[in-house]
């Protein structure tokens, strides 16, 4: 079963085990939001009926190459799940994740080493730093957060980055 429009995490004692989101964590359903078979979930993603899509991500290239279902670590289990349906089916795809890896790795990327979910796929990418456009020119960068520099971004980012003109700093 899939559903739409849920909302936050139900009150400790109210939780409904029959709706979960896709990381098993409780949710509850918002006014307006229906429940329908998750085959028809897939119909709605490959059919582009979606108009935008949120997803994780490991890595995202400069051309927009979206790597969010296995390292390849041996430790992890690989799964893909339905975000090769969503990458190419949604009109617009947008990634949030953060910047750094635990191990200080950027995750914005040349050419992802990652196994590819879909390629030239991302739009723009949220991260604990920056929000960022994929465009034919290149990745441009229309925000900052906190007191994140250009120069602090362009020493930890392996990309080619292009300001915006009114690319302004906002409080994360």
């Amino acid at each position: 079963m899939a559903f739409s429009a849920w909302g936050p995490a139900p009150e400790p004692g109210c939780e409904d085990p029959e709706l979960i989101n896709a990381g098993k964590q409780p949710v509850t359903l918002l006014q307006g939001g229906c429940y329908f078979h998750h085959g028809d979930s897939f119909t709605m993603m490959r059919g582009g009926h979606l108009d935008i899509c949120v997803l994780g991500a490991y890595q995202v290239s400069r051309h927009g190459d979206l790597a969010n279902w296995s390292t390849g670590e041996p430790s992890s289990i690989p799964a893909v799940g339905g975000a090769m349906d969503l990458a190419i089916g949604a009109k617009r795809v947008y990634v949030m994740t953060e910047h750094l890896t635990r191990q200080g790795e950027c995750k914005i990327v040349n050419t992802c080493t990652y196994p590819l979910t879909g390629m030239a796929c991302i739009d723009r990418i949220y991260t604990d730093m920056a929000v960022m456009d994929i465009t034919p020119e290149g990745i441009v960068v229309r925000e900052l957060f906190g007191d994140v520099t250009e120069e602090y971004l362009r020493s930890i980012t392996p990309v080619a980055l292009t300001f915006a003109l009114n690319a302004q700093t906002e409080e994360a």
